[in-house]
């Protein structure tokens, strides 16, 4: 099986990622926003996909659990509430391996977002969302 090797900054925290993501997009919502000072980059695979090596430590500051280096502070991933899955901070890929399908949550956007890739106000259908396009 596929398997995709990150660091954080520091290097004291290995993830060891087996398999494809099941998605890759760009989360606007005010937790991530909050967290992240902007955007977050999304790699979403299943939680048992994601083997962490080294100390971490996990925050709540809204609503989802995020675990990050205990040395360095680099957010890993998040867990997302109510689902068996692990969005991996997609700015720990290396060159051309994040490669995102959408953004999600752009109602917080803090202004228009101009790339060729579809901008959800919500969630997309597959996320039980109503799939409402952006109008930017």
């Amino acid at each position: 099986m596929n398997a995709t090797q990150l660091k954080c900054i520091c290097g004291a925290v290995e993830i060891t990622l087996t398999g494809q993501p099941l998605m890759q997009y760009f989360c606007h919502c005010d937790d991530c926003q909050t967290v992240h000072g902007g955007a977050y980059a999304c790699a979403v695979y299943p939680a048992n996909s994601v083997e962490v090596s080294g100390e971490t430590c996990a925050t709540v500051l809204k609503t989802s659990p995020r675990t990050k280096c205990s040395q360095c502070g680099t957010y890993l991933f998040a867990e997302i509430p109510g689902r068996p899955v692990r969005g991996v901070n997609g700015a720990l890929f290396p060159e051309g391996a994040f490669a995102p399908e959408f953004h999600i949550q752009c109602q917080f956007s803090k202004k228009p977002i101009m790339d060729g890739l579809l901008h959800f106000r919500g969630l997309p259908t597959k996320f039980g969302g109503c799939g409402e396009l952006m109008e930017w």
